[in-house]
Parts: C-alpha cells; structure tokens; sequence
C-alpha cells in the first residue's frame, strides 16, 4: 500500500513538473529569438475553419513589425488545423498526425521555392521540380518528409502515397507549379505529417490535405517578396490562439 502511495505521488509529482516546464519554456519563448525579418501570418477563425486569412508583416530598422501589403484568402486543412512540429514551444490540444487532412499550426521557418519552371522571380532559394521527383509520405520510410528523386533512390522507394512533385504530370493538376516547402516536423518523426507546402488552390470552397494554399497572383506576390536571408516565418494559428499568446510570442498587432 505503502509503496504504491509512493508510486502515485510521484507520478503526480512528475506530471506537474513536466506542465510547470512547458508552461515557463512557453513564457520564456518569443520570436525575437528567431531572428526573423519576415512574417506570414495565416489565421483562421477556429481550429475547425478550412481558410483563413494570409498577412505579411517586415520589420523596420527599429525592430518593429510593420504591415506588408500582401494580404490574401487562403485555404488550408480540409478538417481544419491542428498543432505541428516547429520552432515554438510545445502546445495543448490536437496534434498535427500523417494523414488527417490537418494543416499545422505554430511557426515554422519557410524553406525553398520550388515549381515548373527553370527559375522563379524570387529571392529564396528554388529548385525546379521534375517528373522523378516524390515527397515521402510513407510512414515507417527512412526517407520520410523528404523531397527525393526516383532516379536517385529508386521506384520502391517512392511506391505507395508518396506526393509526386510534378502534379501536372501524375494529377493532371497545377496545384504545384508555384511553392514554398514550409519547414514542418524538420527532425522527420514518421506519423507526425510530412510535405508540407504552400501552393496554388484549386478554389477558394477547397481546402488542402494539410498545406495552406491561394491564387496564382497573390502566390506571384508572395515570392517576389519572400528573401531566404531575412528567415522568413510561417505562423499559422486561430484567432483565440494568437489573441492569447500575442503578447508572450511578441508577434505583431493583426
């Protein structure tokens, strides 16, 4: 009896320490540390909502947000969003899993700009996707969340679920001629969401598998804007949640 008192005592006692140390890394976070000197910003109205609203934001010589003028629609998750893997502390509620049709919430450091075409009029890196190219989305594969070419590491290897990067090639669609890769579960963990973009929508009433999509010109904007040495962010959150952790993550005034 004696012991299993001891047991739950400590079991108690770890379980309050581990919500005592998310709670004061949470408190200690902000995107200051991040260093970033442009902000997307997609917010949607709850966690259920498949779109939401993009906003940009640069900041000044005085370290201070300033309003971009790239505002747009935006689609995101067909069952709406939930929280991923990124650069802001661990949060409560429902997590980002492989699958669910869920686009990540939380920050998260854009990567390159990928498509069609042999170059983009944008100052982040771009790689021009070919009909060989795949993102694994293969749970289990040491390849997960990682844009491979088949040429390279073979047909089994892209066999399955895997997320051709030529659409107009394999889907007969163009959701991919324009991209950005968002740095989403940059550690690889199989299961928790793979391939993760921003791309071009199909329309405004539909929604992605998990990537936050808009219109060919407002994605047009949005890369001759984007400079890959300002450490561009992507911060997705509902309304309630940037309302409530505006002030502790220092993010700017919507």
């Amino acid at each position: 009896m004696a012991a299993t008192v001891k047991l739950l005592a400590f079991t108690l006692f770890s379980l309050v320490w581990l919500i005592w140390s998310a709670a004061l890394a949470a408190a200690d976070f902000s995107i200051a540390e991040l260093d970033s000197k442009q902000l997307v910003i997609v917010i949607t109205d709850n966690e259920n909502a498949i779109t939401g609203r993009l906003s940009t934001f640069t900041k000044g010589k005085q370290k201070q947000w300033h309003r971009h003028d790239i505002g747009t629609q935006v689609v995101v998750g067909r069952t709406g969003t939930a929280w991923g893997k990124g650069l802001h502390p661990a949060q409560q509620g429902p997590q980002k899993l492989e699958g669910d049709g869920k686009a990540p919430a939380g920050i998260f450091r854009l990567g390159d700009a990928f498509g069609y075409f042999k170059q983009l009029n944008t100052a982040l890196n771009y790689s021009m996707m070919t009909a060989d190219d795949y993102c694994i989305d293969i749970n289990k594969s040491p390849l997960y969340n990682q844009i491979v070419s088949k040429q390279q590491v073979g047909q089994g290897a892209v066999e399955g679920s895997s997320e051709p990067m030529r659409r107009d090639i394999h889907k007969k669609d163009n959701l991919y001629k324009k991209g950005i890769i968002v740095h989403h579960n940059p550690n690889n963990i199989s299961g928790q969401g793979s391939c993760i973009f921003m791309h071009l929508w199909r329309s405004a009433q539909k929604p992605t598998a998990g990537c936050t999509a808009m219109t060919e010109e407002a994605m047009d904007a949005l890369l001759q804007w984007l400079d890959a040495s300002k450490k561009p962010l992507l911060i997705t959150l509902t309304t309630a949640d940037y309302m409530r952790l505006k002030d502790t993550w220092q993010l700017p005034q919507l």
